[in-house]
């Protein structure tokens, strides 16, 4: 009885706690592929869930941060989906690859051409994206989730430090240290890299038949010294011959 009791105490406990950690689960979010690094570029998948069982996903709109614009967001064309790229005036232009940029990506629209995000089915919306800023850890996107009943899930709430996720967390993409090299390095220092690079083989080139002629000369030294040495003793030896004739 004991044991049954505990097992049935365990099979409640972990239904809990698949019950609460489900919702951390199902929101919109947004992963690199790979490493989002500050200054750099990345490719970034927004993952959709289907959080309903009687209607599909049929629209996805990304809202982009005004507070860190990115000048630059291209969508991966997708099969069954329609996407619109919506652009917006900077209230400051900002400055890329020695251009100064006056608008930028401020939202992305998917609208399913089929069936959408069916019911038991997630969904991934890859996008490139950059120049990323160097001056924060973080971009927050906020989106809004279509369903084909008509209804709206909005992932727009920021979590806040030392509180509880939301209801409805925005995605949050997570920045890593910029990559040493990553960005910034024009052609001169390419050219430079590659001219130090012809030197260090031509200087290999040149040391290689510097070797070989050293040790060839050392070979014939030796051998020259073993000639003597022999035309000594033959001589001494020719000698004593003489003598005791």
């Amino acid at each position: 009885m004991k044991a049954s009791r505990f097992a049935a105490v365990g099979a409640l406990a972990g239904t809990a706690v698949l019950a609460l950690s489900a919702p951390a689960f199902a929101h919109v979010s947004v992963q690199p592929e790979g490493t989002a690094a500050k200054g750099g570029y990345a490719v970034v998948d927004f993952k959709v869930p289907n959080e309903r069982d009687d209607a599909s996903t049929t629209k996805l709109e990304v809202t982009f941060p005004t507070d860190h614009p990115l000048a630059s967001a291209m969508p991966e064309p997708m099969a069954g989906w329609k996407i619109d790229v919506t652009k917006s005036k900077l209230d400051k232009p900002i400055e890329m690859h020695g251009e100064k940029i006056s608008e930028a990506v401020s939202k992305i629209t998917w609208t399913a051409e089929g069936k959408g995000v069916e019911p038991g089915y997630f969904e991934k919306f890859p996008v490139s994206i950059g120049q990323l800023p160097e001056d924060t850890d973080e971009l927050v996107f906020k989106a809004l989730q279509t369903y084909s009943n008509d209804e709206v899930v909005r992932w727009i709430e920021v979590t806040q430090k030392g509180q509880e996720e939301p209801d409805n967390p925005a995605p949050v993409l997570a920045l890593s240290a910029a990559e040493e090299g990553h960005h910034g390095s024009s052609s001169a220092d390419k050219a430079s890299d590659s001219d130090d690079a012809e030197a260090a083989s031509a200087k290999t080139d040149a040391a290689e038949p510097a070797d070989s002629s050293d040790t060839t000369a050392r070979v014939l030294g030796v051998v020259g010294i073993v000639v003597g040495a022999l035309g000594v003793a033959y001589g001494v030896l020719a000698g004593r011959r003489r003598t005791e004739a």
